[in-house]
């Protein structure tokens, strides 16, 4: 795995040269966000030796180098997941790649249901933490040292730090911030109505199918996390919840300047 690593490591910097700090996972519908970045190189995963491609409409399958915020970035347009086929380890593989191209930070986007019935579709959560009961570990099988310890703590796999200063973004561009649980789950079935209240139950406010497996490989190798939720979907509500792919794309759209202005203040700050 680490050769692996290594090799598409390799590729990369034969194509660009500088360092980045920051790393960026866009979710689905989330892809325009590339638009407020200086973009500098772009490289199709299909040419990165080792990475998968993303299968699934509303991600466009790149790498994306250049600057946001004044800080130099590293921005995947397009992730995978579990329920496509790929393991654990082809999900983080990207996350492991970008750590070693330099990144210290990791923002995350994803699309998510909402579960708390204080939410509203279109509304941004900021995940504080993590259910990933349902989601296979990463981390499975031989551990490899330099990646991170057998046993990493996961008491705060989100940074709080940076979780306070996104409430003070959002505050003064008058952006409604909600904070809350993010559960994942493999997909690629929305969720029952019977698994909403027990995600629910458990302590979930949103669920999606991404970020945990991304997540566990960034804290596994010491890169600080923070992450965000756009609410494309109600799951506990009154009336027929039939949820489409297409709605969650939409909603996504829609909440995306919010999000990428939060994204590019706290990128700036690093």
């Amino acid at each position: 795995m680490i050769a692996k690593i290594k090799e598409a490591v390799a590729y990369i910097q034969s194509q660009y040269q500088t360092k980045p700090i920051a790393g960026i996972v866009l979710g689905s519908g989330l892809g325009s966000f590339t638009r407020e970045m200086n973009v500098e190189k772009e490289i199709k995963y299909s040419a990165i030796p080792h990475f998968p491609v993303s299968s699934v409409e509303g991600h466009s399958g790149k790498l994306i180098f250049g600057e946001l915020g004044g800080k130099k970035v590293v921005c995947m347009s397009g992730r995978f997941h579990y329920y496509e086929g790929y393991s654990a380890q082809d999900v983080v593989f990207p996350i492991r790649v970008m750590k070693f191209l330099g990144i210290q930070t990791l923002f995350i986007s994803n699309a998510a249901g909402g579960m708390n019935l204080n939410f509203k579709v279109g509304e941004l959560m900021v995940i504080n933490d993590h259910v990933s009961l349902f989601a296979v570990n990463p981390l499975l099988g031989k551990n490899y040292d330099e990646l991170g310890p057998r046993f990493p703590d996961m008491s705060e796999p989100y940074s709080k730090e940076l979780i306070k200063k996104a409430k003070v973004i959002a505050a003064a561009k008058n952006i409604d911030l909600k904070e809350g649980v993010y559960v994942g789950v493999t997909g690629p079935t929305f969720e029952t109505r019977a698994e909403y209240k027990l995600l629910h139950i458990v302590g979930g406010d949103a669920v999606g199918m991404s970020t945990v497996q991304e997540v566990i490989a960034a804290v596994h190798m010491g890169v600080t996390v923070f992450a965000m939720s756009v609410i494309t979907d109600l799951g506990i509500r009154e009336e027929e919840n039939k949820i489409t792919h297409e709605e969650v794309l939409q909603a996504a759209k829609e909440a995306e300047p919010k999000l990428t202005a939060i994204f590019k203040e706290l990128i700036a700050q690093l």
